[in-house]
This record gives C-alpha cells, sequence and structure tokens, in this order.
C-alpha cells in the first residue's frame, strides 16, 4: 500500500506543479493508484484484522471513500476553486464576456488542491511504512525470515 500511495504522491504532485500534460499523468497516474488501492484492500483488512469481522471492518474502510470525497470535494477543492475563481474575476480575466458566473481558468485552479492532497497522500504512504516495520516481526514468525 505504500508503493501505491507513492504513485499517488507522484501523481498529484505533477498536477500541482503545473507541469506540461498535466491532465494525463495525473490522471493515468491517479487511476493507477486508486483502482490498485482498492484492489489491495481488502487483503489488507483480512490480513491485519482477521477474518472474525471481516465484514464490519472492510464496510467501515468502505466509508472512508465517500467521507474523504465529501470533505475534500466539498470543503477543500471547491473553496479553493472559488477563492481562484474570484481572483481571477476582479481582474476581469473571463472566457465569456456574456456569463457573470465565477469560472476559475488554467491550471492554478487546482494545483493547491493537487499539493495538498499530495501531501496527505505522502502522509498515508509514511503510515503505511509504519505498519510494514510494526508487523514485520509477526510475519517472519508466521512464514520465516526470508533473508536466511
Amino acid at each position: 500500500m505504500a508503493a501505491i500511495q507513492v504513485i499517488l504522491v507522484i501523481g498529484l504532485f505533477y498536477g500541482a506543479m503545473q507541469w506540461p500534460g498535466e491532465i494525463y499523468v495525473v490522471t493515468i497516474l491517479a487511476g493507477f493508484g486508486y483502482g490498485a488501492h482498492w484492489s489491495v484492500v481488502p487483503a489488507t483488512a483480512s490480513e491485519l484484522f482477521g477474518l472474525k469481522s471481516f465484514g464490519a471492518i472492510y464496510n467501515f474502510l468502505t466509508l472512508a471513500n465517500p467521507a474523504g470525497s465529501l470533505i475534500f470535494s466539498e470543503v477543500l477543492a471547491s473553496r479553493i476553486y472559488d477563492y481562484y475563481a474570484k481572483k481571477q474575476a476582479s481582474i476581469g480575466v473571463s472566457i465569456n464576456d456574456h456569463d457573470k458566473s465565477q469560472t476559475c481558468s488554467g491550471s492554478i485552479c487546482f494545483s493547491l488542491t493537487f499539493g495538498i492532497l499530495s501531501g496527505i497522500c505522502l502522509v498515508a504512504a509514511v503510515m503505511s511504512t509504519v505498519v510494514v516495520f510494526r508487523t514485520r516481526r509477526v510475519y517472519e514468525q508466521l512464514y520465516g525470515n526470508p533473508r536466511s
């Protein structure tokens, strides 16, 4: 899971830097990372917590997806987008002069959001690495030491 999180960090960081072709790189890496993450979650849940209450734990982990989407899209991304839209409207940048709604154009609209999400994924990668080191002894006892 830590490796998957690193892929997400790279993709989101690329979007935050506003480099050429960012939409393609972010889409490919975020899609791959997100898909791989949800492929690994059931196995991770059963390995870490066992099968006794797997249904409840897996459903709790699945609930994190819409909760995170609500928080990050409604609170974070929309407010940052509105800020940059107001900023562009105040300096006269408009796609359509007849449309008075505030719209944001350009990579600047989501670069801060990508940067924040990249940082959050980096924290998740570090936390996943901590779990690996904390459970290493258990797996060595179960399956033997692969280095010996």
